[in-house]
């Protein structure tokens, strides 16, 4: 691990034990990367309501933590790509835009395990695939977390915000 993607207030997975959680490091510090893990849960939480650009910012700030070539790197620029062609189809009506960063997403994110840091990556790729032939499935679609759909409270926000 490297100390500056540690963080150690950022508790276990709610279910499961997805890829990244080690319970064997200890309650306290069993994320291989607690940044990490703290990004994808504000930034799913931000995409499940509807805050693209903002959770497009935390996974984008947790990204540059990672060299390029790593898992890591790879899934954060596939979830930024996610949040970022989410945006391009809701709020610009852009869906050329949308399948051209759900495409590269789907490079990113091929060969990420299916559950790395308690995201459902399979409903995600699922999604994506689906979206580039019709992008209405993403209407009423959210990330699923931990084996549930958490949505954005004031911290998510605050936390999106710090990142400015």
């Amino acid at each position: 691990m490297n100390d500056h993607t540690r963080d150690d207030t950022v508790g276990p997975p709610t279910s499961g034990t997805p890829t990244g959680w080690d319970a064997d490091r200890g309650p306290s510090n069993g994320w291989e990367h607690g940044t990490l893990r703290r990004a994808v849960i504000h930034g799913v939480r931000l995409y499940n309501s509807g805050e693209f650009h903002e959770a497009h910012d935390c996974f984008e700030a947790e990204w540059y933590n990672y060299g390029s070539g790593t898992m890591e790197s790879a899934f954060l620029h596939g979830m930024v790509q996610v949040a970022a062609g989410a945006y391009k189809h809701f709020d610009f009506e852009d869906d050329a835009g949308m399948r051209s960063l759900f495409e590269t997403a789907l490079q990113y994110l091929q060969g990420v395990p299916r559950d790395y840091y308690g995201v459902d990556l399979l409903d995600v790729r699922t999604t994506l695939t689906n979206a580039l032939n019709d992008p209405t499935v993403l209407h009423g679609w959210e990330i699923e977390l931990d084996g549930e759909h958490p949505v954005a409270r004031e911290v998510d926000r605050e936390y999106a915000e710090a990142l400015e």
